[in-house]
């Protein structure tokens, strides 16, 4: 329960001790801050169960409720007095690690690496933990397997015991298999296609990036921006149409999928609206039911994870082409997997990687130190410079006040730029002077303070007519996806709903759907992902140095397409400069596909 401090705690637990009733327990949550929406939660989740089923696993309740985690779930589960060596705790323990690490990009953890981490959360030996993972794998809901690993330091490869969660290891294998069916397949619906006189506008790279599309099944376009990805898209579709060929465009994410429409002038999907997925239904394309098109192009792939990338295997006929694009310096996905990386590494896909910068990108210096910045070299400015900026500030403070001045007064004083609909402050991580939340917190102050339209505190945060939010999950029901910003244009405490305007159409959300929305004057990179803003304002200071890497700074770059402002120190940029080590993630895809 986020945000809940350790008195709250401790009443739930004498609550649930007490033996009260589910609602009464709700009410209880409420009566002690907790918000609406959680305690709501925790009212339908159990309603109809018998309370039972909570006390003797209290557990439970990390997987059946968004807000709960598993230190709470164990201080209830202490409190009713559950020993701390039960299974039942030891395997929520594994699969607290386990999910974490997922979250993290990790596909599986080393069983060597996984036992003494459960084993610290759970203040237990890790013998203990050793004995549940055999249980959990003879009862599926784990899988393990021996992969080899190469020490970075020696070379030295080695075997280590990889473990699964399940899911996870079916989506990998699912990858695997799905590609190298897909490659292998003796037809293809692109057979015998005429091959026209391509534009002489286009490149060398581009014009065998096209040949490759149409003759290989399974193809991957790379390249850093002004590389001309776009345009060699637009001249794949033109010989696609001219043919009389079937294709389907998407994207792994709604703001993504607008760009991609925008950018080739035809329809394109999320993926999984392409998918035609449901609520509590799941995908309805599928090996049975899939897509009936002769070449899919799924862009930003960078962003796919090995779960959905699955998925959307599953729903390509086996004579279809796939073309996938992407940029693979980029930030990798959020979900766990490398999936682009590992599919150029395993040499199965045919690669194509524009390199040549056109002219008329090379006369931008956000395309210019975009590239340098990917070759860890410093960007440079020009005292003429009108796209580029680096502002130096030392004290992470001193350097919050300046941001807002930049994005409240400088930038529409000098450039006319909306502060709401322009601008957009990108940061690595979410805490400290210049992070997400306190930078939130100063901009809506300045942007948009108290006003006679009205605010609502919902979820520990104030809401205010006006406010610049985005939306963090996908709600197809709403049709809005996560990573879409919008502007709160209403709030109605009588009806218990607020109103934002997204793509300038208005969505409505009861309050206690407000948990789907954070302010969104600054987000992190991660967050950025897939989108395009006129103008991004990038602090990067030393405290932030866990996350300062090349491949971010590459990727918050790349977001802007008018202006780009960084701001903080020249340390801060040359770390992240000489940090070009892409954290590693534990995947195996790249080892399946080349069959080893």
């Amino acid at each position: 329960m986020i945000g809940i401090g350790q008195k709250r705690v401790d009443g739930i637990v004498k609550a649930w001790a007490q033996q009260k009733s589910i609602k009464e327990v709700m009410l209880f949550l409420q009566s002690h801050g907790v918000s609406t929406g959680l305690a709501t939660k925790i009212y339908k989740q159990y309603e109809n169960e018998a309370l039972n089923v909570v006390r003797s696993n209290p557990y439970q309740m990390v997987q059946d409720i968004t807000g709960i985690g598993f230190k709470t779930a164990d201080k209830i589960a202490q409190a009713l007095g559950l020993a701390a060596d039960s299974p039942s705790r030891i395997e929520a323990g594994i699969a607290y690690t386990l999910n974490r690490m997922s979250q993290e990009g990790h596909v599986y953890v080393p069983q060597s690496q996984l036992e003494p981490e459960a084993a610290e959360i759970l203040a237990l030996g890790e013998e203990k933990v050793r004995y549940v993972i055999d249980t959990l794998e003879g009862e599926e809901l784990i899988k393990r397997q021996n992969l080899p690993q190469t020490d970075s330091a020696t070379g030295v490869v080695k075997e280590e015991t990889a473990v699964y969660l399940t899911p996870l290891y079916y989506s990998e294998v699912g990858v695997t298999n799905r590609v190298q069916r897909l490659v292998r397949h003796p037809t293809s619906r692109l057979r015998g296609i005429n091959l026209p006189l391509l534009p002489r506008t286009l490149s060398d790279e581009q014009q065998a990036a096209v040949r490759t599309a149409l003759t290989h099944k399974v193809a991957i376009l790379t390249g850093g921006p002004g590389t001309g990805k776009t345009t060699t898209l637009r001249s794949l579709l033109e010989v696609l149409e001219g043919n009389g060929r079937t294709y389907a465009l998407a994207s792994p994410t709604g703001r993504a999928a607008k760009r991609l429409a925008e950018a080739t002038g035809r329809e394109a999907k999320t993926i999984h609206r392409l998918l035609e997925f449901k609520p509590g239904e799941g995908f309805t394309r599928d090996d049975d039911n899939p897509l009936d098109v002769d070449m899919l192009v799924i862009d930003e792939t960078s962003m796919l994870d090995v779960v959905l990338a699955n998925q959307l295997l599953k729903a390509v006929p086996l004579d279809a082409h796939l073309l996938l694009v992407g940029d693979v310096d980029q930030l990798p996905s959020v979900g766990a997997g490398d999936v682009l990386r590992d599919l150029i590494a395993s040499e199965v896909p045919a690669l194509i990687r524009l390199t040549q910068i056109f002219r008329q990108s090379a006369d931008s210096l956000i395309i210019h130190n975009a590239h340098r910045i990917n070759q860890g070299l410093f960007p440079e400015t020009k005292p003429t410079a009108q796209d580029f900026f680096i502002f130096v500030k030392e004290e992470p403070d001193e350097l919050a006040e300046l941001i807002v001045d930049i994005v409240q007064k400088r930038l529409p004083a000098k450039f006319g730029l909306d502060p709401f609909d322009d601008v957009q402050v990108l940061c690595p991580m979410y805490q400290g002077a210049v992070g997400v939340a306190n930078l939130n917190t100063l901009l809506q102050a300045g942007l948009n303070p108290p006003n006679r339209q009205g605010e609502r505190r919902l979820g520990g945060r104030v809401l205010r007519v006006g406010d610049k939010v985005m939306q963090t999950v996908n709600n197809y029901d709403k049709s809005v996806f996560n990573g879409d910003i919008g502007r709160i244009t209403a709030l109605d405490v009588v009806e218990q709903t607020l109103t934002v305007s997204i793509d300038r159409q208005p969505v409505i959300y009861d309050f206690l759907e407000a948990d789907e929305l954070v302010h969104a004057y600054a987000i992190t990179v991660h967050k950025s992902q897939g989108s395009e803003y006129p103008c991004v304002v990038v602090p990067l200071v030393t405290q932030h140095y866990m996350m300062l890497q090349r491949n971010l700074l590459y990727t918050a770059v790349t977001r802007a397409k008018q202006m780009v402002i960084l701001a903080g120190t020249r340390k801060a940029i040359s770390i992240a400069l000489r940090n070009n080590k892409t954290a590693e993630r534990h995947t195996a895809l790249d080892w399946r596909l080349k069959g080893e």
